[in-house]
């Protein structure tokens, strides 16, 4: 069960991972030794998932980013693996959700230009065999860069 003290700590930790015991404890009014056992259990107990680095796109040569839906004409758990496993070995594709609605899949993706997004779509996605239909929209320009995720609810 998480306290507001432990939601405080995961929205500090969302902002800046970087941050210390010590800076920890003077923001959330605690020891240090309290603030990276807190930090230690959540970890622990899978709260807390991974640290990572949120490089920019630009700065590697990833000018185009886009959603793409894809909709499936076979539907059933092998069709799902193979593709699961299609999408899985593709560094463009950088998140990925199945769908209610019409598409079964969204997918997030990085190229470099719209040369490599037409490859990715024409000569990956459509030539999958359960693959039926592949409708993309590139992002013009992201108004909120992927954030925290809220901690002031239950």
């Amino acid at each position: 069960m998480l306290d507001p003290t432990d939601l405080r700590l995961l929205n500090v930790l969302q902002k800046d991972a970087h941050l210390t015991a010590q800076e920890l404890g003077e923001m959330l009014n605690l020891s240090p030794s309290q603030a990276g056992r807190r930090r230690q259990r959540l970890e622990a107990e899978g709260y807390i998932k991974a640290y990572v680095a949120r490089v920019a796109p630009d700065r590697l040569g990833l000018a185009i980013q886009a959603f793409v839906q894809v909709q499936l004409g076979i539907h059933g758990p092998e069709p799902a693996r193979d593709f699961a496993r299609l999408i899985n070995s593709r560094s463009e594709v950088t998140g990925a959700w199945t769908l209610t609605g019409e598409a079964d899949y969204l997918l997030r993706v990085y190229c470099a230009d719209l040369g490599a997004l037409h490859r990715l779509i024409h000569e990956v996605l459509m030539p999958h065999p359960s693959v039926t239909r592949v409708q993309s929209q590139i992002v013009m320009d992201q108004l909120k860069q992927d954030g925290p995720l809220p901690t002031d609810t239950p």
